[in-house]
């Protein structure tokens, strides 16, 4: 069993993929409408083929309730893995990111976080190398 795809809520579909391509660098890898519905999803550069993250609008009252949840505890509703937090963090924020926790050291990794812009609170994590 692979894990393929995982859905995130998002209040705005296109701030939302300007923002995971053009700041955090993923790469657009479907785009396609049918009615009033867009299907849009990003994927990691290094694993064109792996799973893809569905950039969904939060027009389902269940998902936009989440969403809300989520961000007002604090909860980061994505989590991305890193081998280097803080060049990746220099880079995002010269692409325009905003964090609000720059890379801080906890029990065994290195995390920080940042909004989307979109309602959600997004995290980068590098595991501490033992």
């Amino acid at each position: 069993m692979k894990i393929k795809l995982t859905t995130l809520y998002v209040n705005n579909q296109d701030k939302a993929l300007r923002f995971y391509t053009e700041v955090l660098g993923l790469a657009k890898k479907a785009d396609f409408s049918n009615g009033g519905f867009r299907w849009l999803t990003v994927t990691s550069p290094e694993e064109p083929d792996g799973a893809e993250l569905q950039l969904a609008l939060d027009d389902n009252p269940a998902g936009k309730a989440y969403q809300q949840a989520i961000f007002q505890q604090g909860q980061p509703a994505v989590m991305f893995f890193t081998d280097d937090i803080k060049a990746d963090h220099e880079r995002i924020v010269a692409n325009g990111g905003e964090f609000k926790m720059p890379p801080t050291d906890v029990t065994g990794s290195t995390i920080a976080q940042l909004t989307d812009g979109c309602g959600n609170l997004v995290q980068l994590t590098q595991l501490a190398r033992w």
